[in-house]
């Protein structure tokens, strides 16, 4: 504490020789003069002290027939005597403190954590619709409705976390695997269907909850309810007399069939990298950016990369400030034939990719029949597939509410 006070008063370190330095010492105690880290080095001594006892030392040195010289000065009234010498130096810093508050008002970053169904891409678009974007006042968010809207609109989402760190708007969201229609006052009022999302033929089927429509063998379309969420409730002459409502839930897989055509030119131009290539600065603020090229990019064909970085002062304290460089390579175009083993390896690795996209979103295939033609142009890959898989959705029931005086009776009472 007592180095901080020394600081912002400011202090001379000084060099002291002559005929009697231990009586100047004295007398500085004497004067109620504030010396420190006095150390002897023979001929002379050197001493600190304050700017006040420096101004007051030149009667006592003439008093003991002693010299004494200024080494160095510090101290906060040092610093800023010499700073005010240099004007522009000043000004830039605090025009850089002015800028660095202003610019902390603002988010210059957004950053979504915990999200997997949902891409990234998905949400910031959200965001953006919302209002939500880099470059607004962080006093204009509403963290408490933009987490609620975020569980509102997306089903997947049942839990969120919005935080600003910096200037940095951290997301944070849990996923469910599944959208639950249970607790939704729609469904305890209206109930769900289960309806085809394809044309097909129902394979297998099980029913838990509702109404099943179908069976097992028949044709259904696009659209056709599967397994109803109204449950209908008879009277003694076996006519409706209300419905209650429910979410219908089942095992249902559909069979139907699919073609797929797959084409590859035999003819093709490939890019041979020449080896030349050179780099543009890049700069930008906000959304504008500006490179520094000085002249027409000589190349005939080329390809642009370009690699960004944002000015960061502190951990989550980003700047609208970017730097980089752009990459532009050289290439020429020579146009090539593919050989036959190219060509089937081509439509080959093509459909092996279109199998595993199936395998993925848990569709089988129960019969495939593949065919490869070629002609002067291009080789052709052609597949009719019979594929199985639970392409079922749920929606609102479409079932009305009867009408009847029994009915009306009971929601008197």
């Amino acid at each position: 504490m007592l180095h901080w006070i020394q600081y912002l008063r400011g202090y001379v370190v000084i060099k002291v020789w002559g005929y009697s330095v231990e009586r100047l010492l004295n007398l500085l105690g004497n004067h109620d003069i504030l010396v420190w880290d006095i150390e002897d080095h023979g001929g002379y001594h050197t001493m600190h002290i304050s700017v006040d006892g420096f101004f007051a030392l030149k009667p006592l040195l003439k008093k003991t027939g002693t010299r004494a010289a200024v080494m160095g000065k510090y101290g906060l009234p040092f610093f800023v005597s010499k700073m005010m010498r240099r004007k522009l130096f000043v000004a830039g810093l605090v025009c850089c403190i002015l800028f660095w508050c202003l610019a902390s008002r603002f988010i210059w970053d957004i950053r979504i954590e915990g999200n997997y169904a949902l891409t990234e891409d998905v949400l910031m678009d959200y965001l953006e619709e919302r209002g939500v974007r880099t470059t607004m006042k962080k006093s204009a968010l509403d963290i408490a409705a933009l987490e609620q809207d975020l569980r509102e609109d997306y089903d997947l989402i049942t839990w969120t976390s919005a935080q600003l760190k910096g200037t940095t708007l951290v997301i944070h969201i849990k996923e469910n695997d599944m959208p639950s229609y249970e607790d939704r006052a729609d469904v305890k009022e209206q109930g769900m269907d289960l309806v085809a999302e394809k044309d097909g033929v129902v394979t297998y089927m099980i029913t838990r909850s509702g109404v099943p429509c179908v069976a097992c063998g028949d044709s259904v379309k696009k659209g056709d309810i599967l397994v109803s969420g109204a449950v209908p409730v008879y009277n003694e002459d076996t006519t409706v007399r209300k419905y209650q409502y429910v979410q219908a839930d089942a095992d249902i897989t559909l069979r139907y069939g699919q073609n797929i055509s797959l084409e590859e030119a035999i003819a093709y131009d490939e890019k041979c990298y020449t080896g030349e290539s050179m780099e543009i600065p890049v700069f930008g603020a906000g959304e504008k950016q500006i490179s520094l090229r000085l002249f027409d990019i000589p190349y005939g064909y080329y390809d642009i990369s370009e690699e960004k970085k944002q000015v960061k002062l502190l951990d989550h304290l980003y700047l609208p400030l970017y730097y980089g460089k752009r990459t532009v390579q050289e290439y020429e175009i020579t146009p090539k034939m593919h050989t036959d083993e190219e060509m089937k390896a081509l439509l080959q690795e093509q459909w092996r990719k279109i199998i595993v996209t199936l395998d993925e979103k848990g569709v089988q295939i129960v019969e495939k029949n593949v065919t490869m033609k070629k002609n002067d142009k291009k080789w052709v890959l052609q597949a009719h597939m019979q594929l199985e898989e639970s392409a079922v959705k749920l929606v609102p029931t479409a079932t009305e509410p009867v009408v009847s005086p029994e009915a009306e009776e009971e929601q008197a009472q």
